[in-house]
């Protein structure tokens, strides 16, 4: 993509193709026809497994009301319980504070180039695929990355996070 192209795309999805290409990271954010506020809608847009969607989940610490990014796999859920013994209590995050947190809306929350770095965890159980997709700070934004990336994109570690299938 060059800049122009940046231009046309909704502000938070330039934001994260600004840090991916900072990064070098080598695919870019791309635009589906339809809104994929679900990891279910996003793997049905791409043609891939549910499991292969970065599904990217805020938390609200208790203490502190810091924001606590869980990037998770498609077709998991996550174990608040596990989160908490990590990072602390934490509580559902309603859609302001999550805009106001992240700078995304729900459904376009993407694992970077958040307005205040999030407490972040990844999921382990990502590593069951060689490629994945994440939002990309738009319902219609998301862009393409290996497992690995995610730790080298956003610092985070591997952790236990999920429940049991």
């Amino acid at each position: 993509m060059c800049g122009a192209e940046l231009k046309a795309l909704p502000e938070g999805v330039q934001r994260v193709a600004a840090a991916l290409r900072a990064a070098g990271h080598p695919h870019m954010p791309v635009m589906l026809d339809d809104a994929c506020r679900t990891a279910q809608q996003a793997a049905d847009a791409l043609g891939i497994a549910v499991g292969q969607i970065a599904k990217s989940i805020i938390f609200r610490r208790k203490e502190d009301d810091a924001a606590v990014l869980v990037i998770t796999s498609g077709d998991r859920r996550v174990d608040e319980k596990k989160v908490d013994a990590l990072v602390g209590k934490t509580g559902r995050a309603d859609a302001e504070f999550v805009k106001a947190s992240t700078g995304f809306s729900i459904g376009g929350v993407s694992p970077l180039a958040h307005a205040r770095p999030p407490v972040t965890l990844i999921d382990r159980e990502l590593l069951r695929f060689d490629v994945i997709w994440a939002a990309a700070g738009h319902p219609h934004g998301v862009f393409q990355l290996q497992p690995n990336d995610l730790q080298t994109l956003t610092g985070a570690p591997l952790a236990d996070v999920t429940q049991q299938p």
